[in-house]
C-alpha cells in the first residue's frame, strides 16, 4: 500500500469518524430531552396566590371554619 492510499485512507476515516461524532452529538441532546423528568403540576401552580386578596380572605375563612367545627 503506497503512502498516498494511507493517506487516502486516513483521511476517509476521519471524516466518518466526524460524522459519527457530530451524529452521536445530536442524539445525546434528544435523549437528554427525553429523560428529563418533567416538573410536577404542584411546582407550576405554587405561588401563584401570592399576595392575593381573594385567595388570603378564602385562608382565613377556612381557618375559622375549621375552629368552630372541632
Amino acid at each position: 500500500m503506497t503512502s498516498q492510499q494511507l493517506e487516502e485512507r486516513s483521511q476517509h476515516l476521519e471524516a466518518r469518524v466526524a460524522a459519527l461524532e457530530t451524529e452521536l452529538a445530536q442524539l445525546k441532546q434528544v435523549l437528554s430531552g427525553l429523560l428529563q423528568k418533567p416538573t410536577p403540576w404542584w411546582l407550576k401552580v405554587a405561588g401563584s396566590f401570592e399576595n392575593d386578596p381573594t385567595f388570603d380572605a378564602a385562608t382565613h375563612f377556612g381557618q375559622d371554619w375549621r375552629k368552630t367545627a372541632a
